[in-house]
């Protein structure tokens, strides 16, 4: 880990899976259990070049790096002092030569800014700008709302920078699902694998995860419905959440035979 970067009063530093170290602002959008999943759920590809859109603190990128799930990841932010916050994620961890920061809107991404990529990831906001409860700062206001671009925003610039038979990841809402799937398709992104997770056995599923790939084929895989906890006491996590949690990964029970 570097020790020559600047720690601000606002900050601090959590210690995360993969011995990373992660600067993060207290009103930023904190590391969580969301971005954790998609991490995990990304297929490892050790040369693949990768786009993370909307990358927050850097943390996806990271993971995927020291994880072996890729070789090196453009990570496009919007705000500045939340790109700021990345670059100095990137030194702390001394990744460098594997990763880089670009502060500028998703919406104005040509195939010029970055050739023809491997994989594009994502977590994008999942609220409209005048849904859900007022996030407590502009910061996680922008990450959470679609401010500065939607759902469609982030198919439209991740097609024009995959290859053909590039791989599209995102983390999304359920309730919002067919949002995704209309702008993936209409941008040529084919939804090829969805993963439903839930909090208990009995709930609803919060999150859903989903794997595109660009001049597919249609054809979905809908994978069994992965819960975090054992049952609605969520007192304890379960096997299944326990081994993602430690392996980055996904067991074989929800990969596509």
């Amino acid at each position: 880990m570097s020790q020559d970067v600047v720690i601000f009063e606002d900050e601090s530093i959590t210690y995360i899976n993969n011995d990373l170290s992660l600067i993060e602002k207290k009103h930023s959008q904190p590391f969580s259990t969301d971005a954790y999943l998609l991490y995990a759920y990304i297929r490892k590809s050790r040369y693949a070049n990768a786009v993370e859109l909307g990358a927050g603190s850097g943390v996806i990128s990271l993971l995927c790096i020291t994880g072996g799930k890729i070789a090196h990841s453009c990570m496009v932010e919007i705000q500045k002092n939340v790109a700021d916050t990345a670059a100095r994620n990137i030194s702390l961890n001394s990744l460098s030569d594997k990763a880089e920061v670009f502060n500028m809107d998703l919406r104005e991404i040509s195939g010029a800014d970055f050739g023809s990529v491997d994989i594009v990831f994502t977590n994008p906001p999942y609220m409209k700008c005048k849904s859900g409860a007022t996030a407590q700062s502009e910061m996680r206001g922008i990450s959470r709302h679609e401010l500065n671009g939607d759902i469609d925003d982030f198919c439209k610039a991740s097609s024009q920078i995959l290859k053909f038979g590039g791989l599209f990841y995102v983390v999304y809402r359920p309730d919002r699902l067919s949002d995704l799937f209309f702008s993936m398709r209409r941008w040529g992104i084919e939804p090829k694998k969805i993963q439903y997770v839930h909090k208990d056995a009995e709930s609803a599923p919060s999150i859903v995860l989903v794997e595109g790939k660009r001049g597919a084929a249609s054809g979905l895989f809908t994978a069994p419905p992965l819960f975090i906890y054992k049952d609605k006491s969520h007192n304890e996590e379960s096997e299944d959440y326990r081994y993602i949690y430690d392996n980055g990964d996904f067991n074989e029970r929800f990969r596509k035979h």
